[in-house]
């Protein structure tokens, strides 16, 4: 098995300030954790390079992009949690020109391709907020669609925060399945992501969310993600999965509050892995959203393992559920919601 990440010095320019909790330097403290760690060694590291307009235009409208351009210039701000920093354009588009790399990667004889700076869910086609501008997610997904004619694409998000960005763009679309692990929205940003909401007229059933009760603990989301996650891989076939492993859902995030502990993020990933082997053998992982700077670094490294299957992962306490019943609800109400469309 051949492994690629992607990693630009510039990444660490997406920086939104100081008193802000997306801090820029997440990308390298991640390549030197891992390189202390021993694990980089396991990676071809590849440069990115931006996405052109181009390609930015595949998803977004051109009065957002332009938006984005004019606001690069002067500073601003794109929403009341996003400031949009001078020269942001640049680094948004570094960093889904870094996606669209590590894509790329899957093509040139490599099984797994991570960007660390990737994963920004909630830019929707005109708006967006959630600190993402541009949602590489989706920028890589029609790249790699024009460029490889891929028919199947699987996203599995697990981000505590609800893709919204996402979802907006492929609600009515059957050849991406969009499947989002979360906080229920009535408790967190960005207050989308109901069991309800299944895709729209044909493609319906290929939009799929489990949002969990805050209090959720490591055991029970495992349980879920067995249960609801490998069967529909197995049944869509997919041609690339797309994981964004976001670990904003450890106990310790200030930003959420479920309960995961660091050995979740090693199966989560590892599930994943085999579940890419066997089936499209082509998996892009996009970090996603951590805002505790130590354990958030230390999740991505258990991600890192589990999408390797070393053993040398971290661990801590399991923290179970405050609510055991209400999880065991949201996932049976989902899967009956599915029943329709799966098999389960």
């Amino acid at each position: 098995m051949k492994q690629a990440i992607v990693y630009h010095e510039d990444y660490n320019k997406y920086d939104l300030g100081v008193d802000h909790p997306l801090i820029g330097d997440k990308p390298k403290k991640i390549m030197a954790y891992l390189k202390d760690k021993s694990l980089l060694s396991e990676f071809q590291v590849f440069t990115p390079k931006k996405a052109t307009e181009t390609d930015l235009l595949k998803v977004h409208t051109t009065p957002y992009v332009e938006h984005i351009k004019k606001l690069s210039e002067t500073g601003g701000w794109l929403s009341e949690d996003t400031p949009a920093p001078k020269g942001i354009f640049e680094i948004a588009s570094l960093a889904a020109g870094g996606s669209i790399c590590a894509g790329e990667k899957l093509f040139e004889g490599f099984q797994i391709a991570v960007n660390p700076l990737g994963g920004f869910h909630h830019a929707s086609k005109g708006h967006s907020s959630g600190f993402c501008f541009f949602n590489d997610i989706a920028i890589a997904i029609e790249f790699l669609r024009e460029h490889h004619h891929l028919k199947r694409f699987m996203i599995i998000d697990v981000d505590v925060h609800h893709g919204n960005g996402t979802q907006d763009i492929y609600i009515d679309d059957h050849s991406v399945l969009n499947l989002s692990f979360h906080q229920d929205g009535r408790t967190l940003y960005p207050g989308t992501g109901g069991v309800e909401t299944l895709g729209r007229e044909d493609a319906a059933g290929y939009t799929i969310n489990l949002p969990f009760p805050p209090g959720t603990g490591g055991e029970s989301y495992l349980k879920a993600f067995k249960e609801i996650v490998p069967p529909v891989t197995r049944q869509f076939k997919p041609d690339i999965i797309v994981y964004q492993s976001g670990v904003d859902t450890h106990h310790v995030d200030p930003l959420a509050d479920l309960n995961l502990t660091y050995q979740t993020y090693y199966h989560l990933a590892k599930q994943v892995a085999d579940l890419s082997r066997n089936t499209c053998d082509k998996l892009l992982v996009l970090l996603g959203g951590g805002y505790n700077s130590v354990a958030c670094i230390k999740s991505y490294y258990n991600v890192i393992c589990g999408l390797l299957g070393k053993q040398d992962y971290l661990e801590e306490g399991d923290i179970p559920d405050t609510d055991p019943e209400a999880v065991r609800h949201v996932i049976s109400q989902l899967k009956t919601s599915l029943s329709e469309y799966w098999t389960l």
